[in-house]
């Protein structure tokens, strides 16, 4: 995959966009973000969003019901999940949600581990975990293909994955969906490189048959602060390379907005894309870990 620094380069040549806040009421003093782009289920339109403290990492999952335009009310009664960074999908009309399960180390409880896990949805009071997958993964996602195959898009860190790189496999059905399958799920090639790291945020089928992908792309700068950008690909027809990667959005694109800590000042993490009929698309997004946002940009998948 291109460089940071090259992406960069190509998208601040034809940017204009200007973000918006979404309101997302209900939650106290808690920040809103890491939301997902906004889905119909069961007769109303939704948001699922990260809710969490300003001083905490622990986080839980909330769904918002839309009362009006970008304006949201949380659903007192439904469930709530112990987890990060929300995101569904649709798999034979079921609704599935997945987020990051955040818990102490077993081996040392002064430290934290994380998974993804993943639950299949029939009311807002009945959720079945259907996953709980591979400890050390985040940005795990899933998308059912146009002939009834599971495609699992995986993030393994360490001595696979380095910081995080996305890897692919295809599956039957949700019943193969196990930790250990996912765990085999080889790299994509052109993947990120050197000290950078990224992963899939959401999986789109499009007109032509092939796969985008909806993602970010971060790293470190010298001072340890972080840099997230939304970014976009698509892969080949065997789901093996990244291909047509771009940056799609960048922090500055968005409204002002006081961030979580100072070193995620410059952290947009992508939710979710609503692509719009006149060739453009609604970008939502997290904002500095603290804040919700929507932008519309051109339709990443058009023209390519």
């Amino acid at each position: 995959m291109k460089s940071i620094e090259t992406l960069l380069q190509t998208f601040r040549e034809n940017t204009t966009a200007r973000g918006t806040q979404i309101q997302l009421n209900g939650a106290g003093d808690k920040d809103v973000y890491n939301i997902t782009a906004p889905f119909s289920w069961l007769d109303k339109t939704y948001i699922a969003g990260r809710v969490e403290s300003r001083d905490s990492e622990f986080a839980e999952v909330h769904f918002f019901e839309n009362t009006g335009t970008d304006t949201y009310q949380l659903v007192e009664k439904g469930v709530v999940l112990a987890l990060q960074d929300p995101f569904v999908t649709f798999v034979q009309g079921e609704l599935i949600i997945g987020g990051v399960e955040v818990f102490p180390q077993e081996t040392d409880p002064t430290k934290l581990d994380w998974r993804t896990n993943l639950y299949r949805a029939t009311s807002l009071t009945d959720f079945e975990q259907i996953l709980t997958g591979p400890i050390g993964m985040k940005d795990l996602r899933i998308k059912e293909l146009a002939d009834g195959r599971i495609l699992v898009l995986t993030r393994p860190q360490g001595e696979k994955g380095g910081r995080g790189k996305i890897g692919a496999i295809v599956i039957d059905s949700l019943v193969e969906l196990t930790k250990e399958k996912i765990e085999t799920a080889p790299l994509l090639k052109r993947n990120f490189s050197g000290d950078e790291w990224g992963g899939g945020n959401e999986i789109h089928l499009l007109e032509d048959g092939s796969v985008g992908v909806l993602g970010h792309i971060a790293c470190f700068d010298e001072l340890g602060d972080r840099h997230y950008y939304a970014c976009s690909f698509q892969l080949n027809e065997d789901f093996t390379q990244i291909e047509q990667e771009k940056i799609i959005a960048e922090r500055a694109n968005f409204a002002p907005s006081e961030p979580k800590r100072p070193d995620l000042a410059d952290v947009v993490f992508s939710g979710g894309l609503i692509r719009n009929a006149d060739g453009t698309a609604t970008l939502y997004a997290g904002i500095g870990d603290s804040d919700a946002q929507k932008l519309t940009i051109p339709d990443p998948f058009k023209n390519n």
